[in-house]
């Protein structure tokens, strides 16, 4: 570990602050854009899957590769890689052709990129971070991904007023040029020893199956991953419904949507910043429990509360209970776990939170057209807190968050 890990760490998160900026404003704009080209559910139904089912395939491959080879390197290359299909996109677009299938092709090409660059970047992070300030470095991560999120769709919005969606496709590829010089010369990250399992597919298969047994053999995190996936599943009616609870309860008001948008992310900002300063209880998982805690009562609110001004404080309190469950779970797992394998799990948790959504969406999708979204809002929030209890029962993942 570098004896200048602060300095390592700014660069690190002021390069992927500069990547990260500039995929968000590109995401954002091809969703508007889609949005008022085709206005269509089948179109933005593509678009969606394009963009986070590769992600879910190149996963466990994802995995391999950072536990095999230099995750900065890594890390930059899917960088580059994003970088340069929408370059070419953009190139296309000027010369006449703007064609939805391109724009398709190029967003599997960047969930694709994604895909490899999560687990990279996850396994990396202990690399260049003591253990001890971990936990407060993933709260100001948390915080510089929340301002991102705030200020990319309003900024997307905007451009797409006054710009064509080619210059949008310009600025990604110059963000992303920054971000990964500021990365390649500026981020140190010690060299890990790592162990030759030879060459070929089945060497390939092997380390992907020593990875499966890892988690296998690892009591809390079997725990840890399964409750992740039944967290991330029972959000999915907060997360995804309650702007359409919103229009019809509340009123279709595109500045309702919006302020809800923007409570969220306030929340998470400011929850970010909490961690960050704060830190935490001492035992990780506590913080966890009341971060459940407060995200079954706030979700459960969303279904009771009949004012919107109200809605919008609920929704800030939501938005911050999001970093304390997300910061700690990520935190216990790059202090706890065997750096040599450490990609490979990140590689797991990505699938999870890549399918638990969509699966949320097939199940509660569907029952908020059938039954009130508020019905749906208080099941899940009671589900959600009653759910804190089995956290406060682990005694095995309480010992790994100590």
């Amino acid at each position: 570990m570098t004896t200048n890990w602060k300095r390592n760490a700014g660069f690190f998160i002021g390069g992927q602050f500069a990547s990260m900026f500039g995929s968000m404003l590109v995401q954002y704009a091809i969703t508007w854009h889609i949005t008022l080209e085709t206005q269509s559910g089948v179109w933005m139904t593509l678009f969606t899957c394009a963009g986070l089912l590769p992600m879910v395939i190149i996963s466990p491959f994802a995995g391999v590769w950072a536990d095999r080879y230099n995750r900065k390197y890594l890390v930059n290359i899917a960088d580059a890689a994003i970088a340069v299909a929408t370059l070419i996109l953009a190139v296309l677009f000027f010369m006449g052709y703007e064609n939805m299938w391109l724009m398709l092709i190029v967003v599997v090409v960047r969930g694709l990129g994604q895909g490899v660059q999560s687990p990279a970047v996850s396994a990396l992070i202990p690399q260049i971070v003591p253990q001890e300030h971990l936990t407060r470095f993933n709260g100001i991560q948390s915080s510089v991904q929340s301002l991102t999120m705030f200020a990319t769709p309003m900024l997307a919005g905007v451009l797409l007023t006054f710009l064509p969606i080619e210059y949008i496709f310009f600025i990604d590829v110059i963000t992303a040029v920054i971000g990964i010089s500021v990365v390649f010369f500026c981020v140190h990250v010690p060299r890990l020893e790592r162990k030759q399992n030879g060459t070929g597919i089945k060497a390939y298969f092997d380390e992907l199956k020593e990875g499966l047994r890892y988690i296998g053999g690892i009591g809390w995190l079997k725990i840890l991953l399964a409750y992740t996936a039944f967290f991330s599943i029972c959000m999915t009616p907060a997360a995804m419904l309650t702007p359409l609870q919103t229009a019809r309860t509340f009123g279709d008001d595109v500045w309702r949507l919006t302020a809800i948008e923007i409570g969220f992310s306030i929340g998470m900002t400011l929850g970010g910043v909490a961690v960050s300063v704060w830190g935490g209880f001492k035992n990780k998982v506590h913080t966890m429990i009341l971060a459940c805690f407060a995200f079954g009562v706030t979700t459960f609110l969303f279904g009771v509360v009949p004012n919107f001004w109200v809605y919008l404080g609920v929704m800030l309190l939501c938005g911050m209970s999001v970093p304390l469950f997300n910061t700690p779970t990520q935190t216990i797992m790059q202090s706890k776990i065997d750096p040599s394998v450490m990609g490979r799990v990140f590689s797991v948790v990505m699938m999870i939170n890549g399918l638990a959504m969509p699966l949320g969406m097939l199940l509660f999708g569907p029952l908020g057209d059938a039954v009130r979204i508020e019905s749906l809002l208080i099941v899940t929030g009671v589900l959600l807190f009653a759910s804190g209890f089995v956290l406060v029962a682990s005694k095995t993942l309480k010992a790994a968050g100590e």
